[in-house]
Parts: C-alpha cells; structure tokens; sequence
C-alpha cells in the first residue's frame, strides 16, 4: 500500500506543473483574444457632440453627414449610394431609400405622399 501511495504522489506532482503550464497558455491565449475583438461605440452622444462641435463651419453645418454647405437643404445624404433626396421647398430637404429601379423615384413618392395620393 505505501507503494500505491508513493506513485500517485509522484504521478500528482508531475501533473500540477503541467496544469500550471497549461493555465499560463490559456490565460495567455484567452487575453489575445480578448484584445482583438473589436469595441462597441459608445451608447452616449458625447463622440458625436465633440466632432460636431469641433467642426469647423462657416455656413450651415449639416447636422447628419457634418458636411458645410451654404443652405440646409445642400446637405447630402448620409449614404448617398443607397439614398436619394428629394427637396420639400421652403429649404427643407430629406433623404430616403433608393428602392426602385427607376431614376427618381424616392422623388416621385414623395410628391405623391404630399398630394396625399400615397
């Protein structure tokens, strides 16, 4: 008995170190990976105020794209390649989704929403 004792004693000591060695990679590992992953913006507007109040502008300062323009209704849409704008009068333009396989219609919807035919 006191030799069944003995070799668990010395096969436990082996394996301690190993653990060890093998917690030190996973834990090595495991930060790695931890600062590869990408960051979520933040979930506050306080980014968006500094750029938007660092922003220089001597006109009129696009809320949406903080792009300058002369007039409110010159600001371009945030994602021009999928959204069209169409102008309302009075300055007053907005953008909305291309979705259709003819040239300007997000325009024509448009017209036809404030005629109250759509």
């Amino acid at each position: 008995m006191p030799r069944l004792a003995s070799l668990l004693i010395v096969l436990g000591a082996w394996s301690i170190p190993s653990s060890a060695q093998f917690g030190f990679f996973d834990q090595m590992f495991s930060n790695q990976q931890q600062h590869q992953e990408p960051q979520n913006v933040r979930s506050d507007s306080s980014w968006y105020q500094a750029q938007y109040e660092g922003a220089q502008c001597s006109h009129y300062l696009c809320p949406g794209t903080l792009s300058c323009v002369h007039f409110p209704h010159h600001c371009p849409c945030a994602w021009e390649g999928v959204e069209d704008k169409a102008e309302l009068g009075e300055g007053i333009a907005i953008c909305g989704s291309k979705g259709g396989w003819q040239e300007g219609e997000f325009a024509r919807k448009v017209e036809l929403a404030r005629k109250g035919v759509l």
